[in-house]
């Protein structure tokens, strides 16, 4: 088996790097959160990200592709059944979140916890007011094309009506 070609290697071989990923994310799907040292929960996030995403697929070959990864049953029904259903539909990424918790007692090391983002998708204020301001926009360009339509009828109709009287005209003569 290849290296791993980005990221710290976390054990001494891919293969113990592969049963790492496995155990942290198989507690991280059954404790919802855990704290780990900084590079293991850098490598371990789009590990998880990729296996929700399969997830959210719901159907038998996603949860046959996920159980290759977890070998934890009991993981992979919580994932399914208990995790995903519970996220924001409208999510598109960004399923767990790493955040700072300072350091370790006994090496120093920088500790991260890793969680997943359960809470819903909410527009920023600013992203809101935008699309209110835009959708007013739009409401008065087309209230103005209407009125511009309006007002060129009788204009269409004057210029058939001289139109006809040169015609008128021009047969008389």
């Amino acid at each position: 088996m290849p290296t791993p070609k980005k990221g710290a290697r976390l054990g001494g071989s891919p293969a113990h790097q592969k049963l790492i990923l496995a155990n942290l994310a198989t507690q991280l799907i059954e404790h919802r959160a855990i704290t780990t040292t900084e590079a293991k929960a850098k490598v371990l996030q789009p590990y998880v990200e990729k296996l929700v995403t399969k997830a959210k697929r719901g159907d038998l070959h996603a949860r046959r592709t996920v159980a290759k990864r977890i070998t934890n049953k009991d993981a992979v029904y919580m994932l399914f059944d208990e995790i995903v259903p519970a996220m924001d539909a409208e999510r598109k990424g960004g399923y767990t979140r790493l955040t700072r918790v300072g350091y370790r007692k006994g090496d120093n090391a920088p500790l991260m916890r890793i969680e997943f983002v359960m809470e819903r998708v909410a527009k920023k204020a600013v992203v809101a007011e935008a699309e209110a301001t835009v959708a007013a926009a739009e409401k008065k360009a087309e209230e103005a094309a209407a009125e511009e339509v309006k007002a060129e009828e009788p204009a269409v109709e004057e210029a058939a009506v001289e139109a006809e009287a040169t015609e008128e005209a021009a047969e008389e003569k």
